[in-house]
């Protein structure tokens, strides 16, 4: 199902879809942009990062793959130390259709990532509404983001939130909104303030008025069952995407509401000034789609 006979059609001036394997296929059959098979990747490369924000009693580490595909960056994140080494080697001076069928799935994501950043970059005209992250230190970018990530949410005080994917700058702003908060992750473990972190996101979804989610669950294959959750259920599915910014607009109107899309570089690889990308979602400005 694609955007001529969807909600979708009336807010995204790109064709969208209703599963991940329906535009998987589509992108092979060379149906949004050049062939595939003809675009290969010129550059491969990762990013690891750990950091403990100032203030914060906990840290994390981000291990995220990328693919460079002409001016497009495409990504996926990774748990830390679980790419194989020889995975760039796999990509460079590859083509996307050969990197759709790699037996990792995170190089499939970073190739179909990096293929519709190429198709359809983070413009206006594509759909995107640009917000501005200040400079900054670290912490203090991590909750400009997470403002403009919650604001997509449109939910009455006291509703419950699942966040897939932890984020404590999220979970503080859903807080200060008067939210309730479901916090998640595969790692399981305890958030900033002591509380525990699930890790069956599926099982305490069913609870929740509404899902904030991570992009990197395209990379560890649970996104599809989150988002046929929240079609059969009505229920808003906002994702914040490092992960597949470029992937995860394709599914608007098909059960995720709104985007917000983060492109490398990353807001925590740098003090100066940045931006996020947003589709759907409440309050977009007059004329906005």
């Amino acid at each position: 199902m694609t955007a001529p006979t969807s909600m979708a059609a009336r807010t995204t001036p790109f064709e969208t879809f209703a599963s991940y394997d329906e535009l998987v296929a589509r992108v092979r059959a060379g149906g949004l942009g050049p062939d595939p098979a003809a675009q290969r990747v010129a550059v491969a490369f990762t990013t690891r990062q750990a950091v403990r924000h100032d203030g914060r009693g906990t840290g994390y580490r981000n291990e995220v793959l990328s693919l460079r595909l002409g001016g497009a960056v495409g990504s996926c994140a990774v748990e830390p130390g679980a790419l194989p080494d020889g995975a760039i080697d796999d990509c460079v001076g590859v083509d996307v259709a050969r990197l759709l069928e790699h037996p990792l799935l995170p190089v499939r994501i970073a190739a179909l990532d990096s293929y519709l950043m190429h198709v359809t970059p983070h413009l206006p005209e594509n759909g995107a509404w640009p917000i501005s992250l200040p400079a900054g230190t670290s912490l203090e970018k991590s909750r400009a983001r997470a403002q403009a990530v919650v604001d997509l949410l449109d939910l009455p005080t006291g509703a419950t939130v699942l966040v897939v994917g932890v984020v404590n700058s999220l979970l503080e702003v859903l807080r200060s909104r008067g939210l309730s908060c479901v916090p998640c992750d595969l790692k399981g473990g305890l958030t900033e303030w002591g509380e525990e972190v699930v890790t069956d996101a599926l099982a305490e979804a069913g609870r929740c008025d509404a899902l904030l989610v991570s992009g990197m669950t395209l990379g560890n294959g649970t996104f599809e069952p989150l988002r046929r959750h929240a079609l059969a259920h009505g229920k808003q599915l906002v994702m914040f995407a490092q992960t597949g910014s470029a992937v995860l607009p394709r599914f608007l109107g098909h059960g995720v509401s709104a985007v917000c899309a983060e492109p490398y570089p990353f807001f925590w690889l740098d003090g100066g000034s940045g931006a996020v990308h947003r589709y759907g979602g409440p309050g977009r400005p007059e004329g906005g789609r």
